[in-house]
């Protein structure tokens, strides 16, 4: 499986945190708490709606996952954090 997009929208994500342009979604995002965490319920949401269609859906839960990243992102935790607790929950 490759991640290597995960890690390139993470560094995005950091740089965005750390030198904020004034026209990113992101930079926005990070600075509005209550607008990322309505998104991510709007994208959640859309996710459960699209769920009968396989091309709908792909697109939503790629909308949900790269919000989710900049939430956590947000707060701080790491993905490679994140990572280990999945890992955890398999065994």
């Amino acid at each position: 499986m490759e991640t290597e997009i995960i890690e390139e929208l993470v560094r995005v994500i950091e740089e965005r945190k750390k030198n904020p342009p004034q026209d990113s979604y992101v930079a926005k995002l990070l600075e509005d708490r209550d607008k990322l965490l309505e998104k991510i319920g709007e994208e959640s949401t859309e996710v459960i709606i699209a769920s009968k269609n396989e091309e709908e859906v792909v697109h939503e839960i790629s909308d949900l996952i790269f919000h989710l990243i900049v939430l956590s992102q947000s707060l701080d935790i790491s993905f490679e954090k994140i990572l280990n607790e999945l890992r955890k929950r398999r065994n």
